[in-house]
């Protein structure tokens, strides 16, 4: 466990409270082949594990969701050893039991982004990764138990659906949406679970509820700037929710790494291409993918 590479992705929220946890701490600035990531990677030790942590919206939360580097930040954490991801992110809810400011242990996707880098393997092949359980299960039932030793509402599955912003959804696509079986709204998840897959990582996904989108309607008489407020506050009570999850994640002895997770293996039989029609430049310079 001395020896594991977690990476963490959170917004600056999160990335400044868990700084302060961290320890041996140095700022690791990468370039990869789809350039680079949001920012530099807070490298450091908490407890006994490593951390890897990044940004998703950069320094100064200046990237919108459509314009993270999702691959280039993917990508960065695999080159630097990193094979188990904790992503967080903050969500609208679109189910009444998802009160704001709890957690959700997202299980399941339905992906509606359309502008963003959603593979790493144009120009290389036909590559076809299988999908259908897009959370690892090991990392899964480790977020799990840890949320059972803490005090704070963690719903242990949800379907998060990833919509394109940066605009939230009229009232009519959240009714929609909840017809659809969601129980989440976000702009981040995809194309980044996706990538983790591609890249042979195991991935999962802590949700942050900070209201419940625009579905349910308002009070009335509630001014806009009472409401914002509102949402601000829960976005903080649930950032602290999720940071003090992680702790518990981390501070126990769950190994987080599994070299024999079917996350692993993924492109094992996922390149169709005939091998002899993959030009050697495209393997050399996505061989940290394969390894």
């Amino acid at each position: 466990m001395a020896g594991e590479l977690v990476g963490v992705i959170g917004g600056t929220g999160l990335g400044d409270a868990l700084a302060a946890q961290l320890s041996g701490t140095e700022l690791r600035e990468i370039d990869t082949p789809f350039g680079k990531p949001s920012g530099p990677i807070l490298v450091g030790t908490l407890g006994n594990r490593r951390i890897a942590f990044v940004n998703r919206h950069g320094p100064g939360h200046r990237l919108s969701p459509s314009q993270v580097p999702y691959a280039a930040n993917i990508f960065a954490l695999k080159s630097l050893g990193v094979h188990s991801i904790i992503a967080s992110g903050a969500v609208g809810s679109l189910q009444e039991k998802i009160a704001p400011g709890n957690l959700v242990l997202v299980d399941q996707f339905i992906d509606k982004t359309f502008r963003r880098k959603s593979t790493f393997f144009d120009g290389f092949g036909a590559v076809h990764c299988e999908l259908a359980r897009p959370i690892c299960a090991k990392l899964k039932e480790a977020l799990v138990h840890a949320a059972t030793t803490l005090n704070v509402t963690t719903h242990p599955e949800g379907t998060y659906i990833c919509m394109e912003g940066p605009q939230f959804s009229t009232r009519a696509e959240s009714l929609m949406h909840r017809h659809w079986g969601g129980d989440l709204i976000g702009m981040t998840a995809m194309p980044e679970a996706k990538l983790a897959r591609e890249a042979q990582m195991c991935y999962a996904l802590i949700a942050l509820a900070s209201d419940y989108d625009c579905w349910r309607p308002h009070e009335k008489d509630k001014a806009k700037e009472t409401l914002l407020t509102e949402i601000l506050s829960n976005l903080k009570t649930a950032t602290n929710n999720c940071l003090a999850l992680i702790q518990a994640l981390l501070a126990g002895d769950t190994p987080l790494v599994h070299e024999d997770c079917p996350c692993r293996k993924s492109l094992e039989l996922a390149v169709w291409t005939d091998p002899k029609a993959i030009m050697p430049e495209e393997r050399q310079r996505l061989a940290v993918l394969f390894e």
